[in-house]
């Protein structure tokens, strides 16, 4: 046999051997890949980025056109300032992230289809000391804000929808005294909208329980601006609710808002944590109107409401981004209720019964709610009050018209008038802050008041008359207790043909003390009053007489004594002459004393121990000095005006007229002067000191026993 020659062994061509590698690195490569060998730089670089140790556990990544991101369970420390809260900064079971990449190679253009969160959950907290857990810098502080950084608008992707399920976050903002848990959660996208963003709270917010839920357009719409975003809210904090609903044109800069905003609560000071403007107490409110943003602005415009039982509507525009708040307010009412309006100057409109019980044990009769300095420095505002009718039980008046300015914690009332009838009520002040207290100057005048006006709402009531005159003031307090306790000033008043005396004092001074009085000054309980003029000087909260003169048809009586506003007490005598034979008149000083919330009316012993009094006596009685004020008050024409030159033409003798009153600027020794030169009309009387020494003196439990026996006769 012939022998095979062996065949030449073929050689491997390099080029196929390298193909033939490099394919099967490849296979084996995506065989045995895994992305979560790039996990330790992912977390190494989010922990720099973050300044908090970041981690995830498992990275998948699809790629394709549009490529997708997918970390599992993602999961952000608190910073180090926060170490000790069990809870991380933030979690999630999954987040997703699809980015087109197509898009971004041809186009340049950064578009994001999906960003999916599932099972979210977040630990937000800021404390009172200003460090908070949300501010990814190094040190925990806000980084600094460059001018030049362009507008977020222009850098943001192109994001199609952001996807929340389930998710959970904690709020606690300790500023705000605000602890709560909120649960997040989107809609998807349909033909309709972009989805929606859903909210719902649960907690305390400014020490009261509340409780919000909130559904918006998706996060997506406010950031794009494209379209109105749509808002519905509701929010109760404590007894305060609070609705939102409409949308907003172009949410971004919060212009083109058309939102219905609703307010309503018991008393709208509860609104001073929602809103930052702080209110003074109210009665029961329900408010709804406008709210736009407009020039930087918050305005709440053309809302109307009820408050307590006033209406009230008007606008109010408030600039945020000043320090402090800035407020402008126009507010008006057709009918409003004076003591709807208590919380503006101290009083408590809406009292709860333990604040009742305080009041009736104080003896303070004047609001003594401190005015509250931190929440006046809050804010700057200029608020103007128009009223069209005013009504109370007790003093229907026909307008007011307010104006006032708060600035760095001052107050400067321009005006605080009240229309009535054809007169008016007219007020001014200034309060400046000086630590707690304010360092205060006011004036209120008063000129042709009708007091038919201001008594009519009151059952049965004649009073009339013509009111005039004016009051200053100037002390350091922060209340209108503590100011009337230190203030310096006074009160000069006069009442011209005011009608039946019946109708006046009970509804002055209560019908028990009332009663009294009159029984006390010998008058006919349907006596007309002439003229009633009052001219006391307040001094460190004390209350004296120059001039109080009470002219009746048949009598005249004088008092003199003090009202102290520091203790709350009155000491005080009047006495009257009877101005002819009618009227059995008790021509000795009757005292009122005690507090003057409740005070006593009791006769001195010279009363009890006289049947009748001598007729036709007139008193020294030098007021000139207040014609002028007479003159401008009540008219020039004025009973007071007549009765002021009758007194001092035909002055009486016997009786000590410097005792009594005397006009401003004189002394009781310049009036026994005058009366001595004075003619007595040929009349002839004894002092009551000579008639005063041939009494029987009485023990003050004699003079009190006979005075009840008295009272209990005239009932």
């Amino acid at each position: 046999m012939t022998e095979t020659p062996p065949q030449p062994r073929r050689k491997s061509h390099p080029v196929l051997i390298g193909f033939g590698s490099f394919f099967l690195a490849i296979l084996l490569l995506i065989l045995f890949w895994s992305w979560d060998w790039f996990v330790p730089l992912v977390n190494s670089r989010a922990t720099a980025m973050l300044h908090r140790k970041t981690t995830i556990e498992h990275l998948h990544v699809a790629l394709g056109r549009v490529t997708t991101v997918r970390v599992e369970n993602l999961r952000i420390e608190q910073p180090k300032t926060f170490a000790d809260e069990k809870n991380p900064f933030a979690e999630a079971k999954e987040l997703a992230v699809s980015v087109d990449v197509w898009s971004y190679l041809w186009h340049r253009a950064l578009h994001i289809p999906l960003i999916a969160l599932t099972e979210p959950k977040a630990d937000i907290q800021a404390r009172k000391n200003g460090e908070n857990n949300y501010t990814f810098t190094e040190d925990g502080k806000p980084a600094p804000q460059d001018e030049k950084s362009s507008d977020t608008t222009s850098t943001l992707p192109d994001i199609t929808e952001l996807r929340i399920s389930d998710g959970a976050v904690h709020v606690r903002h300790d500023p705000l005294q605000a602890d709560m848990q909120m649960g997040v959660e989107t809609t998807p996208p349909d033909e309709k909208s972009r989805g929606t963003l859903r909210i719902s709270g649960k907690g305390r917010y400014a020490q009261q329980p509340i409780t919000a839920r909130f559904v918006g357009g998706a996060v997506l719409s406010f950031v794009a601006d494209k379209e109105p975003y749509p808002v519905d809210l509701f929010v109760q904090n404590g007894p305060t609710t609070a609705t939102l609903k409409g949308n907003v044109v172009h949410p971004l800069t919060l212009a083109g808002a058309q939102l219905k905003l609703h307010f309503a609560g018991p008393d709208m000071s509860l609104l001073y944590p929602l809103t930052g403007v702080p209110i003074p107490r109210t009665p029961p409110y329900t408010i709804s109107g406008m709210l736009n943003y407009a020039r930087e602005h918050i305005v709440f415009k053309d809302f109307e409401g009820k408050m307590g039982t006033s209406d009230i509507g008007g606008t109010i525009e408030v600039n945020p981004h000043e320090k402090p708040l800035s407020v402008q307010a126009n507010l008006r009412s057709k009918q409003v209720n004076l003591v709807d309006l208590g919380g503006f100057i101290g009083a408590k409109p809406n009292k709860t019964k333990a604040e009742e019980k305080a009041e009736a044990k104080s003896n303070t009769v004047l609001p003594d709610t401190p005015i509250n300095i931190p929440k006046l420095n809050a804010v700057n505002a200029h608020v103007t009050y128009r009223g069209a009718h005013i009504e109370n039980q007790r003093l229907p008046l026909d307008n007011i018209d307010a104006e006032f300015f708060v600035t760095d914690g001052a107050i400067d009332l321009k005006r605080l008038n009240f229309a009535v009838g054809q007169g008016t009520l007219a007020s001014s002040a200034t309060l400046k802050p000086d630590g707690k207290l304010f360092d205060t100057t006011a004036r209120i005048d008063f000129a042709r008041i009708d007091l038919s006006r201001i008594m009519q709402a009151t059952a049965d009531s004649k009073a009339q008359g013509i009111i005039g005159g004016h009051m200053t003031l100037k002390a350091k307090g922060n209340s209108i207790a503590s100011l009337m306790a230190a203030g310096n000033g006074g009160l000069t008043l006069v009442l011209d043909q005011g009608g039946d005396i019946t109708a006046i004092l009970p509804n002055v001074l209560g019908l028990q003390l009332a009663n009294a009085v009159l029984s006390a000054l010998g008058l006919p309980s349907h006596t007309d009053i002439r003229c009633f003029i009052a001219d006391m000087p307040l001094k460190n909260g004390i209350v004296s007489t120059n001039t109080l003169l009470l002219e009746t048809g048949e009598a005249r009586t004088l008092g003199k004594g003090t009202i102290n506003f520091r203790t709350n007490k009155l000491d005080y005598a009047l006495t009257t002459r009877s101005q002819g034979p009618t009227v059995a008149s008790l021509p000795g000083a009757f005292h009122i004393t005690g507090p003057i919330k409740s005070p006593t009316v009791l006769p001195g012993a010279e009363i009890l121990g006289r049947a009748a009094a001598a007729t036709g006596l007139g008193f020294v009685f030098p007021p000139l000095a207040l014609l002028p004020t007479i003159q401008i008050g009540v008219g020039d024409k004025s009973l007071c005006s007549r009765a002021v030159q009758e007194v001092n033409n035909n002055p009486a003798a016997g009786i000590a007229p410097g005792a009594l009153s005397h006009a401003r600027g004189s002394t009781g020794k310049q009036s026994v002067s005058s009366a001595k030169t004075r003619p007595t009309g040929g009349k002839k009387s004894a002092s009551p000191q000579s008639k005063k020494s041939g009494q029987k003196q009485m023990t003050p439990a004699e003079v009190r026993a006979a005075w009840d026996a008295k009272l209990k006769n005239k009932k």
